[in-house]
């Protein structure tokens, strides 16, 4: 079983890797069918460009740091997301661009998904669009620059939080399950859309999914995020 490496391109916190991003390339190393699902827990922040050796047992696959487990990998449980999230058309969704919170202030400026500082990042900044079922819902527009599994992920993280309360309060991703049902279209505009969730404590839950301009949903994820201390996750 290969290595697992993020290189630091694909950072979150400017520490430590995207979650997305590294809940994907992990994903990719799961003997199993995205389009079913898989589940990856983050456990701890994901080093920069530094080889984590990957095991599997009893059909999990553990990325591990110093010894130290750093994500695990399974099939999902679930079939598929409990809710569907409503699609917007392109144009509202590069509309509601503009009103994206990360403009005003953003926790972490240099996340390779949606960070305002990333030239070479995705960029993709989620806004409000109306609410689904009294659920807070955003969009953005993605053109792909690059099409593979982690990459896919990536896309499929942050606009979860922002559809969350991360503008209220700093959170990082604990758990996603993505189903992919095919890599996304380089160089063609995809909508990427997030729907809120409940929150618990620390807890919060929320949902994404990538559609492509012929209306068909590229992927769905389903996320948990958990409050933390900034500090621990200052450059």
């Amino acid at each position: 079983m290969p290595d697992l490496l993020v290189p630091a391109r694909f950072c979150g916190p400017p520490a430590s890797g995207n979650g997305g991003w590294t809940a994907g390339a992990l994903a990719a190393l799961v003997d199993a069918d995205p389009a079913t699902g898989i589940t990856v827990s983050l456990m701890a922040p994901p080093p920069l460009d530094t080889p984590m050796t990957v095991a599997v047992a009893d059909g999990v696959t553990v990325a591990t740091h110093d010894g130290a487990p750093v994500a695990r990998a399974e099939a999902a449980t679930a079939s598929a997301p409990e809710v569907e999230i409503e699609a917007v058309a392109p144009a509202v969704a590069r509309a509601a661009e503009a009103t994206y919170a990360g403009l005003r202030a953003h926790p972490f400026p240099t996340c390779f998904s949606c960070g305002t500082d990333r030239a070479d990042g995705l960029r993709i900044f989620p806004g409000q669009v109306p609410p689904q079922a009294g659920r807070a819902r955003v969009a953005a527009t993605w053109t792909p620059a690059e099409s593979d599994l982690a990459t896919t992920w990536a896309a499929l993280d942050c606009v979860g939080g922002w559809a969350g309360d991360l503008e209220e309060r700093l959170m990082v991703l604990a758990r996603m399950t993505a189903w992919v049902d095919g890599l996304p279209e380089v160089g063609v505009e995809h909508v990427a859309l997030g729907l809120g969730g409940r929150v618990d404590g620390r807890k919060t839950h929320t949902s994404s999914a990538l559609v492509a301009p012929d209306g068909r949903v590229v992927g769905r994820a389903e996320h948990l995020w958990i409050a933390v201390d900034p500090a621990r996750f200052a450059g």
